[in-house]
């Protein structure tokens, strides 16, 4: 499991793969990314070419079938999400599962843990930051579904909203692992400041192009000094 706080490593790099655009570009890449994510909303419709490539991928999955409130793609219901990531769990070294789905999908993330498969519950708001406070009701709320990593991606359009994360990210006591982030106008400081600060990932797009504001592109995290 990786370590919490109390010994400060460097974030583990995420590239998300989130078309067939993404999925070609990853499968040539020469400098990988420490994990790649496989937004399985967003790849439905290709599932089979998805599968075919995993083998030319070379590094640990993390799969995730994203809630439509939560920014997934295709109005996917949770059968339908469900059935992707059941479809995948044998590829994956990790699995995302948002904390508003982990009741309904309580059996399948059981099988990602017999399976030694490794559980992130997540958490995102696109509109605002909540207060630390409730921030970190909602941590002992996803490690009561067994969370390996909580994962938190909220708006973060003002200082005070930056601010909030950072409380979260340096004030938290519970003994889970937190990967904090923002999207919107300070996403992208947020991000290095959040993932200095020991956040055990960082996302980063694996194209040069992502509707996720704030989210850098590998190359960029990569000059910022991550992933090296």
């Amino acid at each position: 499991m990786m370590a919490h706080r109390s010994i400060k490593r460097r974030p583990r790099v995420v590239g998300v793969i989130a078309s067939r655009a993404d999925l070609e570009r990853a499968v040539r890449m020469r400098r990988r990314p420490d994990l790649f994510e496989l937004r399985l909303d967003r790849l439905a419709g290709m599932a089979n070419q998805v599968e075919s490539a995993l083998p030319k991928l070379r590094r640990p999955l993390i799969i995730t079938a994203r809630d439509p409130h939560e920014g997934g793609a295709g109005k996917l219901r949770l059968r339908h999400r469900r059935d992707l990531l059941a479809r995948f769990l044998d590829h994956a070294d990790y699995m995302d599962v948002e904390l508003r789905s982990a009741s309904a999908l309580q059996p399948l993330l059981k099988l990602a843990e017999k399976k030694n498969v490794r559980r992130i519950i997540s958490l995102h708001n696109f509109k605002s930051t909540p207060t630390a406070r409730i921030l970190a009701a909602k941590t002992r709320e996803a490690k009561s579904y067994g969370a390996d990593i909580f994962k938190v991606a909220t708006r973060t359009d003002t200082p005070m909203e930056l601010r909030r994360l950072v409380e979260f990210m340096t004030s938290s006591r519970l003994d889970l692992a937190l990967a904090v982030m923002g999207t919107g106008k300070l996403g992208a400081i947020s991000r290095v400041l959040l993932a200095r600060a020991g956040s055990v990932l960082i996302y980063a797009s694996v194209g040069a192009a992502t509707d996720v504001e704030g989210q850098m592109p590998l190359e960029q995290l990569r000059a910022l000094g991550f992933g090296l």
